[in-house]
């Protein structure tokens, strides 16, 4: 899941005023990156800010984890409209619910260029969601990282000059903190963290006989360019382990090695 900000903070100018805005930047970086995840992991989106005096709930779910997502995340981030305030702490608990954290594995990655500024609690939230998720990462991105005149709202800013305080949601649930101020560097952190590490949800084949198989599929990400996949499926008393190296774009694929193991 997706959680991105859409606070007033990301229509500022900098002190360059031919520079563009963060959410400018922001919408180049996702044009770039989602095309190479969507095609392999379910995504959906939540945006939080917007909303005028109520921006503090202004959390909108625009869609729930659905394959190739590219084009639904790009639009609605084109036609997104940056005002308000910043409910991190809540936006990411309405993410959680949405993955149904307490019985399903998931992850979550938020984008922000600041602090809590509506008195939520982040780093409480972290540790309640480590203490009752069964599986569930938070992966934070900062971008372009500034001081909020309204962080005064946030109990837990003040651990965290120069950071946001949401970086504690990663420390708490085993994600990444990555903080970037540059377009090619956001879409780099939208790559390493919605695109690895990835599970499959492949449906069991009924079809085999016995009981039933499901293949698994494990991709770890080695850099920008190669990723590294394996699958495991269970057959007649060993399980068979295939892997292969592959780009990141998928047009070319090496297979390394393929073996059965007996159980």
């Amino acid at each position: 899941m997706l959680v991105f900000d859409g606070s007033a903070s990301m229509n500022e100018l900098s002190f360059n005023p031919t520079a563009p805005s963060r959410i400018k930047e922001a919408r180049v970086a996702l044009r770039q990156a989602m095309p190479d995840i969507a095609p392999f992991r379910r995504i959906g989106l939540i945006t939080y800010g917007p909303g005028g005096k109520n921006s503090c709930s202004g959390i909108t779910l625009r869609f729930a984890p659905h394959p190739d997502a590219a084009s639904d995340v790009i639009a609605d981030i084109e036609s997104l409209h940056p005002g308000g305030l910043t409910p991190l702490a809540a936006a990411v608990t309405t993410a959680a619910n949405v993955l149904g954290y307490r019985t399903q594995s998931g992850i979550i990655v938020l984008v922000t260029d600041g602090n809590e500024t509506c008195g939520g609690t982040p780093c409480a939230l972290g540790a309640r969601l480590a203490a009752e998720a069964r599986d569930l990462t938070v992966h934070v991105i900062g971008f372009r990282v500034a001081h909020d005149p309204f962080s005064w709202n946030s109990p837990e800013a003040s651990g965290y000059d120069g950071e946001t305080v949401a970086k504690c949601l990663a420390d708490s649930t085993g994600g990444l903190f990555v903080s970037t101020n540059t377009i090619d560097e956001l879409a780099a952190a939208l790559r390493d963290t919605l695109g690895c590490p990835m599970l499959s949800d492949l449906p069991p084949d009924l079809s085999l006989p016995g009981r039933r198989r499901i293949p698994i599929l494990i991709e770890t990400i080695i850099d920008h360019e190669k990723t590294r996949i394996h699958q495991f499926e269970r057959h007649s008393r060993q399980y068979r382990i295939a892997e292969w190296l592959a780009d990141r774009h998928r047009t070319s694929a090496d297979a390394v090695d393929s073996l059965a193991k007996g159980i």
